[in-house]
């Protein structure tokens, strides 16, 4: 026995449930955060870090005010969710102080 997929709106059929297309995907989102935690532990990301806070020692985005604060967080400018290419871009990093990269991540950036 068949039964439309329980997501409103889609036509295919299925024995229960939802269809492929539309069944949650946690293992691939746990699988990523995985593999994203490895690449924050790694001695590329190490160096990386200390790059960034070499060349930026104070906030990126107090500086831009006026301020200055010591650099503690690097902070990718967009968000990676997992791409290797942006995580890893160098251009897409930017020293931060607790505070602003506290605020930037709260909001979603």
């Amino acid at each position: 026995m068949t039964q439309f997929c329980a997501e409103p709106g889609c036509p295919a059929l299925v024995p229960s449930g939802k269809c492929e297309r539309h069944k949650p995907r946690v293992r691939s989102v746990q699988l990523d955060y995985v593999q994203v935690k490895r690449w924050y532990d790694s001695a590329r990301w190490q160096r990386l870090r200390r790059d960034v806070l070499q060349a930026e020692p104070f906030c990126r985005s107090c500086r831009s005010r006026g301020m200055k604060r010591l650099t503690i967080d690097i902070d990718h400018v967009r968000k990676h969710d997992g791409d290797a290419l942006l995580f890893w871009d160098r251009d897409n990093l930017q020293g931060l102080c607790k505070r602003c990269h506290t605020v930037k991540t709260t909001r979603g950036e």
